[in-house]
């Protein structure tokens, strides 16, 4: 049997006090510090492609 894999954790910044958030995607978005409701989601360095038709 395979194992389960792992839910994926996405890192946000609050817009309101600029901490860095990690939110699974069953959590609410809102910052845990300042109780925000405004997350930037931070950018990926890997490379990304997309066929245009």
């Amino acid at each position: 049997m395979d194992p389960q894999p792992q839910p994926e954790q996405v890192k946000y910044t609050c817009g309101g006090c600029g901490e860095e958030v990690t939110l699974k995607p069953s959590e609410k978005v809102q910052c845990r510090h300042c109780d925000y409701t405004i997350l930037y989601k931070k950018r990926t360095r890997r490379i990304m492609e997309f066929l245009a038709r």
